[in-house]
């Protein structure tokens, strides 16, 4: 059988498709008509996020009534269906030896449209964070969106492989600050096992900029067997100097491997070419952080 290429409307190929199409819920048992179009459908939600167009803006002729598609996409993200399908994917690379566990860490700042941000936000912090590990993707408080000197934004939280391939996936309010956010990062690295065994969730080595540098955030990687690729900041080196011999030593810094880093960064910059994630237009974190796990779903289908 032939297979066809992914196009402008169509963001998945015949082969990527089949790969996933099995691992989508049906509504057997639910109310409603039976599911129909399901590829239509994910291709709309795609299209959808690639572009940030409004919702009601869905070319009807190419994937059917908008609210459909709408309503398709926030039932996946209660359901934490994009995440279930990373993991198989990962689960897939993991077995075939495809996942470097080398990991870089990292955030980016996504700016929230007046569209995403006119709901009621009660009283922050919003340090409250949206992840898979809400079972039923229950709505973080403040909806993940928080105020930064860019203004009102949402943070992306997230760890990679070597080779740049998305792990985990963490949202918060544009304020929160990277290091406090770590734990929950890599907490969020759960790679399952095609055979028996448990997932796998302890990274070789976690390489990050400064904004990670703390004796604490060093102690924590240390009790876990974790090898931490992290520089030390500027006022760090100095208050060391200061004390001289009780300073004690600096930490080592493993240069070559310090200099892969850059795989988040270039992942981030792959993600904001969907236009809907580099800007939120979401009222709902649990809606938004479904666009990027999709984002991340395609990646892994790609490679």
């Amino acid at each position: 059988m032939a297979t066809t290429a992914a196009s402008r409307d169509r963001a998945l190929s015949d082969e990527q498709w089949e790969r996933i199409e099995p691992l989508l819920p049906s509504n057997e048992g639910r109310k409603g008509h039976p599911f129909e179009n399901n590829r239509m459908i994910v291709e709309g939600i795609i299209y959808r996020a690639r572009t940030g167009i409004p919702w009601r803006d869905l070319p009807r002729e190419r994937f059917g009534p908008w609210q459909t598609v709408w309503k398709r996409h926030y039932l996946y993200a209660r359901l934490g269906v994009w995440d279930e399908i990373h993991a198989v994917l990962m689960a897939q690379a993991d077995a075939g030896g495809h996942i470097d566990w080398t990991v870089s860490v990292d955030s980016t700042i996504n700016r929230a449209h007046q569209h995403g941000t006119n709901t009621t936000r009660p009283d922050q912090p919003t340090g409250a964070k949206a992840n898979h590990k809400n079972l039923a993707h229950e709505e973080p408080e403040g909806h993940a969106v928080g105020r930064s000197r860019g203004g009102l934004g949402s943070k992306i939280h997230a760890a990679v492989d070597g080779n740049g391939m998305p792990l985990a996936i963490v949202l918060t309010g544009g304020q929160r600050n990277d290091g406090a956010m770590l734990v929950e990062v890599l907490d969020d690295i759960r790679v399952p096992r095609q055979g028996p065994g448990r997932p796998r969730t302890r990274p070789d080595a976690v390489v990050a900029d400064k904004a990670y540098s703390s004796g604490k955030i060093r102690r924590m990687l240390a009790a876990r067997g974790i090898k931490a690729v992290i520089p030390q900041k500027s006022d760090e080196i100095a208050s060391r100097k200061t004390k001289g011999s009780r300073g004690g030593r600096p930490p080592g810094l493993d240069q070559r491997t310090y200099a892969g880093r850059n795989v988040v960064e270039r992942q981030f910059g792959l993600a904001k070419q969907w236009r809907a994630i580099a800007t939120r237009y979401d009222k709902h974190a649990i809606s938004y952080r479904a666009g990027v796990v999709l984002c991340a779903v395609i990646a892994w289908l790609r490679k």
